[in-house]
């Protein structure tokens, strides 16, 4: 699978998730979607860069996989639950714990099922 697949489904399932979010307040759903996707947008990438790294580290220039659900899945769903609540409190919005506990679920959920459907389709 090329690496810009991956990517592509995984910011569509946090822009997904954030708008799911949105709309469960009864928030306006694209009026605020930007202000809602980018701390979670970067710590996906944030997550994206830490695996891309080490595996570079740890496999020279092999090319890296990106689909596989650990570690590659946990670390990039781990860095974009964490860096995105981090930056939803530097940035003044809100990580109520109830919100921190269903942001976890649904982001691993959707970053990690899809790899364990495509490593089981595959």
């Amino acid at each position: 699978m090329r690496k810009l697949v991956p990517f592509v489904v995984d910011a569509l399932l946090v822009v997904v998730f954030c708008a799911i979010g949105r709309r469960s307040h009864d928030e306006a759903v694209l009026a605020g979607l930007l202000r809602t996707v980018w701390p979670f947008a970067t710590g996906l990438v944030v997550g994206w860069l830490v695996v891309a790294l080490r595996w570079r580290a740890a496999a020279g220039d092999a090319r890296f996989d990106i689909t596989p659900l650990w570690p590659a899945g946990v670390v990039i769903w781990t860095c974009t639950l964490v860096g995105g609540m981090l930056l939803r409190v530097v940035s003044g919005q809100g990580t109520a714990v109830s919100f921190v506990l269903v942001a976890g679920v649904v982001l691993a959920v959707f970053l990690l099922g899809w790899r364990a459907v495509y490593k089981a389709v595959r």
